[in-house]
């Protein structure tokens, strides 16, 4: 029903879809905001029984930084790359952003500043005033945490949360950004030539219809297998996310080359380090890899990331020898 309520906006116009998803992020940032707050509240003023036994201290003691183990820290690495999905597709907005040059590079250079408060500084406080000792699997620690606080309706508050964040990610990530790199792929030759095709309101409606369908797989597959269903979505979607951040890494290094040679034209914004940074992070992922194959129940995505690659190769040599053709003819 979510999916279908999405669809119908972004069928609307890209001011819709750009309404809705204020209105997401904006309960996403206040909330993680005042976590945060209350969170340092307990640590500094002390409220509540659980601010007898808050301590940053919690940080380092218990075991450490790793008390399970390097080797268990590593494994959460395929997980925790699944929570970064998406954070390429600010260039996606590009096309339909006003005065990108200047909007798009501030949205970026914003990201690592958006990652230390929202991930690193939430979980900074959250450990500091609960340890880590009294969480325990299939509670959320964020519930157990406000519950200790003192605040009743937790569990609540984190699922709306959390509900949010995952119709934002429904909204921005599965239809918007699918839905106009379709149309992309068609304008470019690459997909069947109906997905480029724009209504009235300059809405690729058939491309969106394609991304919601895709996405309705997931409820199948939830319903199916529940028990896994998660761990197949996210590990599948970890592949192919390094499939897709590395193809974009080389191809940033191809168009070094080609500035270069001077075959393409220098942009004003520029990658920090490259192209050191660019073989810093292919080596990453290809540790993340090793991690995914290294897990029996994550190893699923490496087999369906083979299928994906093949397809997309004969895909490739299809389209070659079809424009070789009409070359020739």
């Amino acid at each position: 029903m979510a999916l279908v309520v999405l669809l119908a906006v972004n069928l609307i116009s890209v001011k819709a879809f750009g309404e809705l998803e204020f209105w997401f992020a904006l309960v996403k940032v206040v909330a993680i905001v005042a976590m945060i707050l209350i969170g340092l509240g307990v640590l500094l003023i002390g409220f509540g029984d659980v601010g007898k036994t808050a301590s940053v201290t919690h940080l380092w003691q218990d075991g450490g930084i790793a008390p399970n183990g390097v080797h268990d820290s590593l494994m959460t690495l395929q997980i925790v790359l699944f929570a970064y999905l998406g954070v390429e597709l600010v260039g996606v907005t590009a096309d339909e952003a006003e005065d990108p040059q200047k909007n798009i590079p501030r949205a970026i250079n914003s990201l690592p500043l958006r990652f230390g408060l929202f991930y690193i500084g939430t979980l900074l406080v959250i450990l500091s005033v609960v340890s880590w000792t009294e969480f325990h699997p299939g509670v959320s620690p964020f519930v157990a945490a406000f519950a200790k606080i003192g605040i009743p309706a937790a569990a609540g508050i984190v699922n709306f949360i959390v509900l949010t964040a995952a119709l934002s990610s429904c909204n921005a990530g599965g239809l918007y950004s699918t839905a106009r790199m379709l149309r992309t792929a068609s304008v470019n030759g690459h997909a069947p030539k109906s997905l480029s095709r724009l209504t009235g309101r300059g809405v690729p409606a058939q491309a969106l219809a394609v991304s919601a369908v895709t996405m309705g797989a997931g409820v199948l597959i939830n319903a199916l297998d529940p028990e896994h269903a998660f761990t197949y979505i996210t590990s599948v979607s970890t592949g192919g996310a390094i499939l897709v951040w590395s193809i974009i890494l080389v191809t940033h290094m191809r168009y070094r080359r080609a500035v270069a040679d001077g075959r393409a034209e220098r942009s004003p914004y520029r990658m920090p380090g490259a192209p050191y940074t660019n073989w810093l992070a292919l080596a990453f992922f290809a540790l993340v890899t090793v991690l995914i194959a290294w897990s029996s129940d994550s190893r699923v995505a490496l087999y369906v990331m083979g299928v994906w690659v093949a397809l997309l190769a004969a895909g490739w040599v299809v389209l070659r020898n079809r424009r070789a053709r009409r070359t020739a003819s």
